[in-house]
């Protein structure tokens, strides 16, 4: 296994330290991002981005390319067209991408329907086309996300990525799921050791992974060099960082409670407003609320759950924030 105490590279980007939280779509937007690196994250990702409509200057696909902050800029890239793979590329290095990542792994209908994201596991030439498409088409390191394979009889995670790095490709990340599963069952991080071993490359484990004893055991069980969160870090975008530190023997950061996690949260949904606008912010920011409240422990009645949620005036849902997730709150929940 791959010691987690040793950062790993990608290309010349050395990450500090060896949890990164996945992309997710509609979820892991600049806001949350941004969040995530304050609090130690080794490494995060943009949202998926349509290459197709990024191409064509779609504004929702080109707002997806901002830059959180200080890590190295990581944008992940959807397609099944080598001519819009290359263009998007372009795009995400003109705007200030360091790291280009393609999606393998997406299982979404409306993805794979039109072979891309999971459904290019069924198609491993024209998986391949993409990846040379994107390697040519820019000199920033590119990696791919993928799952185990599309189904059971179809595991075929550890040649794509063996023709992946024999192409180019600087870092493999593995959801331990099939596309069929969906995010049923459990992931099987046993799985991703042939991936492992196939490639000299960083290979990084992905799936149910929620705190630092499910991150060492995915680690000890696929031999990868790192992991990566996705619904675990929904509500705590600190505990990317927690997981991080904890696999390097450090004391991570603590997670905020009371004033700080008010404040925390105020400011999170502030910069969703801005980020998308008013209106199209308040919808957006509600499944974070949400997910804060599951996280902290904040149990309302349904009536003052969905006033709260579904509340369109900012300055009402500040004090609400204010409110509901003040130590006091708590305590008496």
């Amino acid at each position: 296994m791959s010691d987690p105490a040793c950062k790993l590279s990608i290309g010349s980007h050395l990450v500090q330290n060896n949890a990164f939280l996945a992309p997710m779509a509609g979820i892991t937007d600049r806001p949350f991002r941004k969040l995530a690196e304050r609090f130690g994250a080794g490494m995060v990702v943009s949202e998926m981005i349509a290459s197709n409509a990024l191409a064509v200057g779609n504004q929702d696909m080109a707002r997806k390319l901002g830059r959180p902050g200080f890590l190295p800029h990581m944008v992940q890239l959807a397609g099944c067209e080598a001519e819009w793979m290359t263009r998007g590329a372009k795009i995400a290095h003109d705007a200030g991408a360091d790291i280009i990542d393609i999606n393998f792994g997406c299982p979404a209908k409306r993805v794979t329907n039109g072979y891309s994201g999971s459904a290019l596991m069924r198609v491993p030439d024209l998986a391949m086309s993409l990846v040379d498409a994107v390697v040519s088409a820019t000199p920033l390191p590119v990696t791919v996300k993928m799952r185990l394979g599309w189904d059971d009889d179809s595991l075929n995670a550890a040649d794509m990525a063996r023709r992946a790095v024999d192409a180019g490709v600087k870092m493999i990340t593995v959801h331990g799921r099939t596309r069929q599963q969906f995010y049923k069952g459990t992931a099987r991080w046993e799985l991703v050791r042939a991936v492992v071993e196939a490639v000299d490359v960083p290979v990084v484990v992905n799936g149910d992974i929620i705190d630092l004893a499910t991150a060492r055991k995915a680690l000890a069980q696929s031999g990868a060099a790192a992991v990566m969160l996705g619904r675990g870090a929904h509500g705590q975008p600190w505990v990317v960082g927690q997981i991080g530190a904890g696999l390097d023997g450090e004391q991570g950061p603590t997670a905020p409670t009371g004033d700080a996690l008010v404040a925390l949260i105020s400011e999170h949904y502030e910069d969703m407003l801005i980020e998308y606008g008013v209106a199209v912010g308040l919808r957006a920011a509600r499944k974070h609320l949400d997910w804060y409240m599951e996280a902290a422990g904040v149990a309302l009645d349904k009536p003052t759950r969905n006033g709260f949620l579904n509340n369109d005036t900012p300055a009402d849902v500040l004090r609400q924030i204010a409110v509901h997730f003040s130590s006091e709150q708590r305590t008496a929940a």
